[in-house]
């Protein structure tokens, strides 16, 4: 499931259990709503990783290419 997905089911399950009273229920779509931010959060991280390798590897070409 996506990060938002799962943030999106934490959110109800939380919502649920707050008003039906039940706290495993509540604490359940908390944690869930962390792992959905926590997917986006690596996510995002791995983009930035990604640009940042092919921003090295642009570079060696362009050295390479300039050495010919």
């Amino acid at each position: 499931m996506s990060g938002l997905g799962d943030k999106l089911e934490g959110s109800a399950k939380e919502a649920v259990g707050k008003v039906t009273g039940d706290e495993k229920l509540e604490a359940k779509g908390k944690l869930e709503q962390i792992t959905g931010n926590l997917k986006d959060k690596a996510e995002e991280i791995g983009d930035q990783v990604g640009k940042k390798v092919n921003d090295v590897l642009d570079k060696v070409k362009d050295k390479t290419d300039s050495g010919k």
